[in-house]
């Protein structure tokens, strides 16, 4: 079981992080939206909580609850910039389907 960041998105992860002066990792989420049932969630954190999974990579601290993990296990998280759009990519091994749009996906 594991998650992992790329070098991209490790740099934007920590450029965030200091720009908002404060937070020790990027807690990585599911919830259930959209049109294929699941979509993704990242919110900084300040404090670990006691059922919290810490992976580190490229020196993240990317934290992840159990329920989420069962559909994010092996997940890789880049930070792209194509032209005028720029974000962050999650490659997921367990997806199955997405939504026309690419905001939701199924697993």
């Amino acid at each position: 079981m594991a998650l992992s960041v790329t070098n991209n998105a490790a740099i934007r992860i920590k450029d965030f992080i200091d720009k908002r002066g404060r937070g020790i990792g990027l807690r990585i989420g599911i919830k259930t939206t959209g049109c294929s049932g699941l979509a993704y969630k990242l919110e900084f954190v300040d404090k670990i909580n006691d059922d919290d999974l810490i992976f580190v990579s490229c020196d993240i601290q990317l934290i992840v609850d159990k329920k989420s993990l069962q559909y994010i296990d092996g997940t890789v998280l880049d930070y792209t910039k194509e032209g005028l759009q720029e974000g962050f990519k999650f490659t997921n091994p367990n997806v199955r389907g997405e939504c026309g749009c690419g905001e939701s996906f199924t697993v």
